[in-house]
C-alpha cells in the first residue's frame, strides 16, 4: 500500500480505531505534537487513539509491515522531549487516553490492575475507594497516565519510602513493535520462572513495547499525616535530620524534600505572594513527612522529637509544624508548584540529577558554586526528593537577563558542568525525568560503554526496524 501521502494511511488506521479516533485535521492534531513545557513540536501524518489493546496490536502490526514510525503519548507530561514525534511528519502520534478503565482493585492480594491511558490521580483514587493506597505522587497526577508513569519509570515525593514505578509494578501487558502482545499481566509478588520481562518495558520511554495495562502494588491507607516545613543551617544538616527521622521514625518517613530559598522566593511570586509557612527567610529548607496506620497524637510526637534534637545539635534553625490538612496542603502547594514557576518565569537549565545521599551536600556545594562561576548571578533554584538522593538543580537566569540570552549563552556548558559533577561523584544525570531527546545525545558521555551496547542490542532484538518512538532514548 502506498503511504507515502497521510489519506491511505489514515484510512487504514481509521479502519481500526474508528473515524472519529484517527485525527489529521492541523488544529485536531497540535495538542499531541507539542511537549508539555513548549520546548519540542514536531509533526505527525495521523494521531490514533485506540479504545483496547487488540486495537493497539492491529495498529502496531499495520504500521511495521508499512515502516510507518509510532509515537506511543500518554498524558504528554514528559520533560524531556520523550513523548512527542520529530519534525520529519511520517510519524503515527499513538495516545492511550481511551483505555482509561480500571478492570480490578483485588483487596485481599492488594493489587489494583487499570489500562494504560488510567490517570495517576484516578488510580489513586480507586485505591483509596477501596482503603488502599497507591503511593506514587507526582504534581501532574490529574494529567499523567500509569502508562506514561510505568515508560519513564516515574518517581515522585514518596520514593523514599515506597519506591519508584519499578518498585511499585507487578505485571505489564505490552504491545511489541510488530503487533504481538506480552502477556504478562500478573498479580504475582514471587515468580521465578526466567527473565523479569516486564522490566524491559519499565523505563524504556516507548522505545520497546508499548504499555497496554498494569497491575500494580497497593499499600495500607495511612490514617495519620505529621509534616513539618523546616529551615536546616545546610544541605549537610539537612542529611544529618533525615538520619535521625529515619532512626526515630523509621518506615514512617515518607517524604524529604530539600528547598532552597531562591526556590521558595520564585514559587511564593508564581503563587501572587502566599505566605511562607517560616517567619523569616532562610537559605535551606526541608519539607518532612510522616506517614502511619497509628494515632495521630503518637505520630506528631515522634516529629516533634526529631525536630527537637535537630535543633539541639544545631542542624535545625525553624520549624512549622502542620497543626491541620490545610497546613499540609499549602506545605505541598509550595514544594510541588516550584516545577510551573520556573516553566512560567523562562530561563532555567534543568538538571534532574542524583548522587548517594552521603555526598549529596558536596554535589550541591561544588555544582553550586561552578555554575555561579560561570554565571555569578544566577538564581541557585534548588529543589527535590532528597531523601532517595535525587535533586532538581535548576539554575535560573539573572533577573537582568532574558530567558532566551541566557538559555544561548549558557544552558549547554551549565548542563554539562552539573552533569559532571554528578556523575563525578557515581551519581546518574537523569534520576527521574528520562533521556527522551534532551539527554540522549549525553549518554555516550556517562553511559559504560557495554551497557550501551547492550540497550542497543535489546532495542534492535525488538525492534528491528527501529519504528518505535525513534530518536528517543538511544540514536
Amino acid at each position: 500500500m502506498d503511504v507515502s501521502s497521510p489519506a491511505p494511511l489514515a484510512e487504514a488506521l481509521a479502519d481500526i480505531v474508528g473515524a472519529s479516533a484517527c485525527l489529521t485535521a492541523p488544529a485536531d492534531v497540535a495538542p499531541f505534537v507539542t511537549d508539555y513545557r513548549k520546548i519540542y513540536t514536531g509533526r505527525a501524518a495521523a494521531v490514533v487513539l485506540p479504545s483496547s489493546t487488540d486495537q493497539v496490536s492491529r495498529v502496531m502490526a499495520w504500521c511495521y509491515a508499512h515502516g510507518v514510525p509510532v509515537v506511543p503519548q500518554g498524558g504528554n507530561t514528559s520533560l524531556m522531549g520523550g513523548a512527542v514525534p520529530d519534525a520529519h511528519g511520517g510519524a503515527v502520534v499513538l495516545g492511550l487516553s481511551r483505555m482509561n478503565r480500571v478492570l480490578e482493585v483485588d483487596e485481599t492480594n492488594d493489587t489494583l490492575t487499570v489500562q494504560a491511558g488510567v490517570t495517576l490521580a484516578a488510580a489513586r483514587a480507586a485505591a483509596e475507594q477501596a482503603g488502599r493506597l497507591f503511593p506514587l505522587r507526582i504534581g501532574s497526577e490529574g494529567s499523567c497516565q500509569i502508562g506514561g508513569n510505568l515508560s519513564t519509570n516515574a518517581g515522585g515525593t514518596a520514593v523514599l519510602r515506597y519506591g519508584n514505578m519499578r518498585d511499585l509494578v507487578l505485571g505489564i501487558e505490552a504491545v511489541l513493535p510488530d503487533g504481538r502482545i506480552y502477556r504478562g499481566l500478573r498479580g504475582l509478588r514471587k515468580d521465578n520462572t526466567g527473565y523479569d520481562l516486564k522490566q524491559l518495558f519499565v523505563g524504556s520511554e516507548g522505545t520497546l513495547g508499548i504499555i497496554t495495562a498494569a497491575v500494580l502494588k497497593l499499600a495500607p491507607l495511612p490514617r495519620a499525616t505529621s509534616a513539618a516545613f523546616v529551615a536546616v543551617t545546610d544541605v549537610e544538616a539537612a542529611v544529618q535530620l533525615l538520619g535521625e527521622a529515619k532512626r526515630v521514625a523509621g518506615p514512617a518517613v515518607t517524604a524529604f524534600e530539600l528547598i532552597s530559598a531562591p526556590a521558595l522566593a520564585l514559587v511564593r511570586q508564581y503563587l501572587g505572594g502566599v505566605p511562607s509557612p517560616l517567619a523569616q527567610e532562610h537559605d535551606w529548607m526541608v519539607l518532612v513527612e510522616l506517614n502511619s496506620g497509628g494515632a495521630q497524637q503518637a505520630l506528631d510526637e515522634t516529629l516533634q522529637q526529631v525536630l527537637e534534637t535537630g535543633m539541639e545539635r544545631g542542624w535545625v534553625q525553624d520549624a512549622a509544624l502542620a497543626a491541620s490538612l490545610a497546613d499540609v496542603q499549602h506545605f505541598w502547594r509550595l514544594r510541588e508548584e516550584i516545577s510551573d514557576a520556573q516553566t512560567r518565569t523562562g530561563g532555567s537549565v534543568r538538571c534532574d540529577v542524583s548522587v548517594p545521599l552521603s555526598r549529596i551536600a558536596a554535589f550541591v556545594r561544588k555544582a553550586s558554586a561552578g555554575v555561579l562561576a560561570l554565571v555569578p548571578e544566577s538564581r541557585m533554584v534548588i529543589y527535590g526528593h532528597m531523601g532517595d538522593g535525587n535533586v532538581h538543580f535548576n539554575p535560573l537566569r539573572p533577573a537582568r537577563q532574558t530567558a532566551a540570552d541566557f538559555l544561548a549563552a549558557h544552558h549547554a556548558r551549565v548542563s554539562r558542568l552539573v552533569d559532571d559533577v554528578a556523575h563525578g561523584m557515581g551519581g546518574s544525570i537523569s534520576a527521574e525525568h528520562g533521556v527522551g531527546v534532551a539527554k540522549r545525545d549525553e549518554l555516550a558521555n556517562y553511559k559504560d560503554p557495554v551497557e550501551l551496547e547492550l540497550m542497543r542490542q535489546l532495542k534492535q532484538a525488538l525492534d528491528p526496524k527501529g519504528l518505535l518512538n525513534p530518536g528517543k532514548v538511544l540514536r
